[in-house]
């Protein structure tokens, strides 16, 4: 990503936009007919079953008067009859729409498998000023669009960006509550307004100790408007220390069922991509995007869909899991040093996301840790992150990531991956050896 673009000139330049959003510039939005549509049990959209025209690429829209832009990503071998999660991308300022779409998204499209319909917005002068809520107006204006053209679960949108973007994803938490499922601000600050912001939403923020641009203090009051909102437990999370090139992530405790709140805070600057283990970003190597995809494949339609449930789905007489089943414990292997313990994060039709845990069970220092495992029949990773793998069929290994090899005494850390086949059979033979 092209994202080293200084966001604001300087401290007094965000003071401008703050002042610009304390006065009341939101306004406009769904109207009722199209609220209604978006709320509710609804799960599929008017594009659903539908022969779509939309294509990939860029896309013109009539909005508040104004010729706008967005960039529209449909997923590989799109399915009319399958609601899809809808993921908004918002550009940091002097960035672009197209930016990130070259980006992946925030690296969540690698992630998603094609389960995901992206949107890119493109902001006026490069920015969200959101000036008399013409930035809302544009996300409901391309929803819209895009949801009377392709099938979109309606319980399954979400909405991401960094700094300016970030703002701009705060303002959809505060305004569209009853639309969006979940947001992430990376390295955000209330640029864009906050209309309404009264309801909860799921709320992911990420911010650097010593962000230089917008102080990590203006990250943390977004996020203590949603652990109000949402019934959370106050506290005050841990942040990691000075060159310790590290990062902590929170969960809050007390929050309402279905209305978590994520915190991580991690040693750096101004940047969306920052690597555990070292001081320089990288979009390839950054926690960020799994995290973020983590945090929002939790979240499950919740009406089922109005097509055949595919064969992978459990019996209707049954709870769907969205983890490995309780009923029989999760694989865990180890061997001196280390132990892996495996879970499910998510499952769909065709693929699935797994995490694995490795611990350091020894009183001593851990250097370097190697974690076999035997994938099911029929199931092949397409993407792992945090590790290094050899092997994407049957038995694979991993290694550590450079950044999360060594492991104090009962510290342990995770690696992610993606795979196609069915989720519902956990990968056996999990082993732990060091290094």
């Amino acid at each position: 990503m092209v994202k080293r673009t200084p966001l604001l000139p300087s401290l007094a330049a965000a003071a401008v936009f703050l002042a610009a959003a304390a006065g009341g510039v939101l306004s406009g939005g769904l109207g009722p007919a199209a609220q209604a549509a978006t709320t509710g049990t609804l799960a599929a959209t008017a594009g659903c079953g539908k022969a779509p025209t939309l294509t990939n690429g860029t896309r013109t829209i009539s909005s508040s008067g104004q010729n706008r832009s967005y960039i529209l990503r449909i997923p590989d071998g799109y399915d009319r009859n399958h609601p899809y999660r809808l993921v908004f991308g918002f550009h940091w300022l002097n960035g672009s729409a197209n930016n990130v779409a070259s980006a992946g998204y925030y690296g969540l499209l690698p992630l998603s498998n094609n389960s995901t319909i992206f949107v890119a917005p493109q902001g006026i002068d490069n920015g969200w000023a959101n000036t008399n809520g013409r930035d809302l107006t544009l996300f409901d204006d391309i929803s819209r669009q895009v949801e009377n053209d392709l099938c979109v679960d309606t319980t399954q949108r979400f909405a991401l960006g960094w700094s300016y973007g970030g703002a701009m994803s705060y303002a959809v938490a505060c305004a569209r509550s009853s639309v969006i499922r979940a947001v992430a601000v990376l390295s955000g600050a209330n640029l864009s307004g906050c209309n309404g912001g009264t309801q909860p939403v799921p709320y992911f923020g990420i911010h650097g100790t010593h962000d230089s641009v917008l102080n990590i203090s203006m990250g943390r009051s977004l996020r203590d408007t949603f652990v109000r909102n949402n019934g959370c437990t106050a506290q005050t999370p841990r942040e990691p220390a000075l060159n310790s090139f590290s990062h902590i992530t929170t969960v809050y405790s007390g929050c309402r069922a279905g209305y978590p709140v994520q915190w991580a805070a991690f040693d750096g600057d101004h940047t969306p991509s920052p690597v555990d283990g070292s001081g320089s970003p990288n979009d390839s190597r950054t926690w960020t995007s799994g995290e973020i995809w983590r945090f929002f494949s939790q979240f499950q339609s919740t009406t089922p869909p109005t097509t055949t449930p595919p064969t992978t789905t459990p019996p209707p007489t049954s709870t769907p899991p969205t983890t490995a089943p309780p009923t029989t414990p999760p694989p865990t292997g180890g061997t001196g040093a280390c132990a892996a313990t495996y879970r499910t994060v998510n499952t769909w039709p065709g693929g699935f996301q797994g995490e694995v845990t490795v611990a350091n069970s020894t009183a001593g220092m851990l250097n370097g840790w190697t974690v076999r495992l035997t994938l099911a029949g029929g199931q092949a990773i397409s993407s792992l992150w945090s590790g290094v793998n050899t092997g994407t069929t049957g038995t694979v290994t991993v290694r550590n990531a450079p950044y999360n090899g060594t492991l104090g005494a009962n510290a342990s850390t995770t690696f992610g991956f993606t795979a196609t086949g069915d989720g519902t059979a956990s990968p056996g033979n999990l082993t732990c050896t060091s290094p």
